[in-house]
């Protein structure tokens, strides 16, 4: 059974904390071939400070089998200093209301399932978007802004949020990435 969970580093059990941060270095440095820092075997970033929300799915054990990183505009994020070029608009956002989603993974584990190439192909996905989403309106989100491959677009939309590009696609690493506004308001109940 899938358990979710939300909070900054502080709220957030250390060993819940730590099992994201080796989930993500399992996806996106040992699956997907980013070049990324890790710290202690986890996947960690200089985003990865106070005003960082978590949200994770885990099971009974605590093994962590996806992740994503919610982030205030109001502080640095990571569309704002890493990929500024893929916004179409003449400045960035900086909004209580609009929130960064970045390090969305809902993939098979190397560890107890086939790998994949692909950052949200397991089958509980949706419902780690929607958990997203839940708790970005708590955090008093109604837009999300992330940068993603286009893939996470059609995710999106499948599931009946209203996205919209803020930018053009670019080829980074071989694969299509978008900048999206993504409605926080329609998540399900």
């Amino acid at each position: 059974m899938q358990h979710y969970s939300a909070g900054t580093r502080q709220q957030l059990p250390s060993p819940l904390f730590e099992q994201m941060g080796h989930y993500r270095r399992s996806v996106f440095i040992e699956q997907l071939g980013w070049e990324l820092q890790t710290t202690n075997g986890m996947e960690l970033d200089e985003f990865d400070g106070p005003n960082a929300v978590y949200v994770c799915s885990h099971d009974d054990m605590g093994q962590v089998s996806g992740v994503a990183r919610l982030l205030p505009t109001t502080a640095p994020y990571l569309m704002e200093k890493v990929f500024p070029e893929l916004w179409a608009g003449t400045q960035l956002p900086h909004d209580p209301s609009i929130w960064e989603l970045s390090r969305f993974a809902a993939a098979a584990s190397t560890q107890n399932q086939q790998a994949s190439t692909h950052q949200a192909s397991a089958y509980h996905a949706e419902e780690l978007l929607l958990s997203v989403m839940r708790t970005s309106l708590a955090l008093g989100a109604h837009t999300l802004v992330t940068v993603s491959p286009v893939g996470m677009e059609r995710l999106l939309r499948r599931n009946g949020y209203r996205v919209e590009r803020a930018g053009s696609p670019i080829i980074n690493h071989g694969l299509p990435i978008v900048s999206l506004l993504i409605d926080c308001k329609q998540a399900r109940n």
